[in-house]
């Protein structure tokens, strides 16, 4: 399985221009139809004007529309790994768990509590060099989204479509994020494992301080950052197009709070750290300051280290698609019309 990418994935923010032409297209063609009804019958100036093809209009229009998405892909370089080599090198595991729950989308934290940390993970991503990282969410519980890997490339193309729609269960169970954590580090005795919980923190399922006191036990540091305020917000949700706030049973609105007793005593029992995170800086890299101080271990993966370009299959496709929109005339030509390859006899 090879793996595909965008070397400059911000180009196909251009992209956005596809529906301001088909727009623009629209407005003229109104705008033709209404200067020829103003010229009279529209089947009497159909007739005087033989020439004049609506089909042809469209069809370049959609050619022109092909043309311009194939452009836009090739200047984003579309890529093929093509290579795999085994890696070994001098890191530490990190395992982060992300809270997915409904409560994540609260807004004290802007532009939102979910958002925010996958935003701040994303850049803590970019800065590893030797370090294996994974990724759980959880919710009502606990999935594994990115195994341990150095492969930092597949770990961003993850982590861009967490929403807490991934999980079939709300809720928060810190605990069995630590569970799964424990489970999905590399086995063995003397590795440098840590694990970073990113949560309001409003755990409703399980014990998650016995759980940490059980990692503690198989030499994993849990630090843990708690995302929210603790005086309460509500969490918007969408309801038929729009915007409204998640209620209960009784058609009270949900509040969310942070807590951070649950989250010290976790980070506590593992002699890792707690970090209060807001608007101007979650706390990962701080964390992961601390985490480059334990012992390195040797580390060994695999990952894609060439890729291949395929921009010149659209290039192509933007020259034969100018091509024939070139050639495909607006106007009917009153010569070529008169040619009849096939005659038939009624």
């Amino acid at each position: 399985m090879q793996l595909f990418r965008f070397a400059n994935p911000d180009f196909l923010y251009l992209l956005l221009l596809l529906p301001a032409i088909i727009l623009l297209y629209i407005i003229n063609e109104f705008r033709k139809k209404k200067a020829l009804k103003r010229l009279g019958d529209a089947n009497l100036v159909s007739g005087l004007i033989p020439e004049m093809s609506q089909v042809r209009s469209a069809i370049k229009i959609i050619l022109q529309l092909i043309a311009v998405t194939a452009g836009i892909i090739m200047l984003a370089r579309p890529q093929f790994g093509s290579k795999i080599e085994d890696v070994k090198k001098q890191g530490v595991e990190v395992i982060i768990a992300l809270d997915v729950s409904n409560s994540m989308l609260a807004e004290d934290i802007q532009p939102d509590r979910l958002t925010r940390a996958k935003q701040a993970i994303s850049r803590l991503v970019d800065n590893l060099e030797n370090d294996k990282i994974g990724l759980i969410v959880f919710a009502g519980d606990a999935y594994i989204q990115i195994p341990i890997t150095t492969d930092y490339v597949s770990a961003k193309m993850f982590l861009s479509t967490i929403t807490p729609s991934i999980v079939p269960k709300q809720g928060t169970a810190i605990g069995a994020a630590i569970d799964l954590g424990i489970r999905s580090f590399s086995p063995g005795e003397g590795k440098s494992k840590a694990m970073i919980i990113i949560t309001d923190g409003e755990n409703h399922d399980d014990d998650p301080v016995k759980s940490a006191e059980e990692a503690a036990k198989a030499g994993i540091v849990i630090h843990t950052i708690g995302i929210g305020s603790t005086d309460g917000v509500p969490i918007p949700v969408m309801i038929n197009g729009k915007r409204d706030y998640l209620k209960d049973a009784n058609g009270n609105i949900v509040i969310t709070k942070l807590d951070e007793e649950i989250l010290k005593k976790i980070a506590l029992s593992t002699n890792g750290n707690y970090v209060r995170a807001n608007n101007s800086n979650i706390g990962l890299d701080e964390i992961f300051n601390d985490i480059k101080k334990m012992k390195k271990q040797d580390l060994s993966g695999t990952m894609y280290t060439e890729y291949n370009d395929q921009f010149q299959i659209f290039a192509a496709m933007v020259l034969f698609l100018l091509l024939i929109d070139f050639i495909v005339m607006e106007r009917k030509n009153r010569r070529l019309a008169n040619i009849r390859l096939f005659k038939f006899k009624v």
